[in-house]
């Protein structure tokens, strides 16, 4: 080996040669940084966010608590306990079995959407168009069942998972109330 080649100087220019290029030609591209929160980048259609519990067509919970989205999370980021349903409670939950408490840990997912394929009932969805917004304390990454359950309003529930037409929304609000 030469001098210079022992000094690793032909592969120092030959780096600051293809940095050179690159800087140059990105000067003429099109501008890679997104001014957020005024501008934002729009979502891949494989997107999967925020966690969402489902509700059924009556507003009842669909969770079983059948344990399937706890086991198949590779993150360990799902606990939950599971209670038997009391008598005047058949509004509220769809089975005789209910999650006492759901929590999914913001911290530990990887936002892989094994809960959603194992859920044999639906009940767990990832929505494409939220996602989990910052927060400054670790005890707030915990999403319990407040935070996860679908709101009853058929209006106020999640853009994707069940698509209801205003139609059926207002059929559905219908059938709540009697």
């Amino acid at each position: 080996m030469t001098l210079a080649e022992r000094a690793y100087l032909p592969a120092i220019f030959q780096g600051l040669t293809i940095t050179m290029r690159h800087f140059f030609r990105a000067a003429t591209k099109k501008q890679v940084t997104v001014r957020y929160p005024d501008e934002t980048r729009p979502f891949s259609p494989v997107f999967r966010g925020l966690h969402v519990l489902k509700r059924d067509e009556l507003g009842r919970e669909r969770c079983t608590a059948c344990g399937l989205c706890a086991v198949a999370c590779p993150a360990e980021a799902i606990t939950m306990v599971a209670g038997e349903r009391k008598k005047g409670e058949e509004n509220l939950y769809r089975e005789e079995k209910y999650a006492v408490s759901y929590e999914v840990n913001m911290l530990r997912c990887i936002f892989c959407g094994l809960c959603e394929e194992a859920c044999p009932k639906a009940a767990v969805y990832l929505q494409a168009d939220k996602m989990a917004p910052p927060r400054f304390e670790r005890d707030e990454f915990i999403y319990g069942k407040d935070r996860l359950v679908e709101p009853v309003s058929p209006d106020k529930r999640s853009k994707r998972g069940i698509q209801l037409t205003p139609e059926q929304a207002e059929k559905l609000r219908q059938k709540q109330l009697t």
